[in-house]
C-alpha cells in the first residue's frame, strides 16, 4: 500500500541525507521525496511517499521518529488527506495536432505555458491519477518530456503537522 509520510524536520545540512541513508540502509524504497521550508525558519516540511505493508510502513514509521532531524511525523494515508501533484510535459506541436492539444489541456483544466513553433509546455496539477490519465490520453509520439513533483499533502480538518 502506498504511504505518504509528512514530516519536520530540522532545516540543518545533512538532514536529507541522513534519512534517505535510513531508506537506503533498510533497502526500502522511496518513491518521491519533496522538501521545503516552513514558516518556521528553522524547520522543512518534507513529503515522502513510499510503498509497503503495514508492518514495514510502521517500522520505517518507528525508525524515522528516532531521527534527531525529525521533529514530527504524520502518515497522511491514516486519514483524510488532500494530496497534489504537479507536472510539466513538453509536447511536440505542429500545425495539424495543435488545436488538439489545446482541446486535451481545456478538459484536464491544465495550461499551456510555453510555446515555440515546434512545441507546448504544460502544467498540470492535481491527483496522480489525473496527471496519468493526461499523458495516457495525449496521441502517441507526441511527448517530448515530463517533470513531476511526486505528491505533497496535507490533511483535513483541524489536525495539522505543527509544533
Amino acid at each position: 500500500m502506498r504511504h505518504i509520510l509528512s514530516m519536520l524536520v530540522e532545516n540543518e545540512s545533512g538532514a536529507l541525507s541522513r534519512i534517505a541513508g535510513l531508506f537506503s540502509a533498510r533497502g526500502y524504497n522511496i518513491e518521491s521525496l519533496t522538501v521545503a521550508p516552513t514558516d518556521e525558519p528553522t524547520l522543512s516540511r518534507m513529503t515522502l511517499v513510499t510503498s509497503g505493508n503495514d508492518d514495514i510502513v510502521e517500522q520505517i514509521k518507528k525508525q524515522l521518529n528516532k531521527l534527531i532531524d525529525v521533529v514530527k511525523l504524520q502518515d497522511l494515508s491514516e486519514g483524510e488527506h488532500i494530496e497534489r501533484e504537479m507536472m510539466l510535459i513538453k509536447l511536440k506541436a505542429a500545425r495539424p495536432d495543435r488545436e488538439e492539444l489545446k482541446r486535451l489541456t481545456e478538459i484536464f483544466r491544465a495550461k499551456v505555458i510555453d510555446v515555440t513553433d515546434v512545441s507546448y509546455v504544460v502544467e498540470l496539477t492535481g491527483a496522480s491519477k489525473k496527471l496519468d490519465a493526461f499523458i495516457e490520453a495525449v496521441p502517441e509520439g507526441l511527448i517530448t518530456e515530463v517533470v513531476r513533483s511526486g505528491p505533497t499533502g496535507i490533511s483535513r480538518g483541524e489536525k495539522g503537522l505543527t509544533l
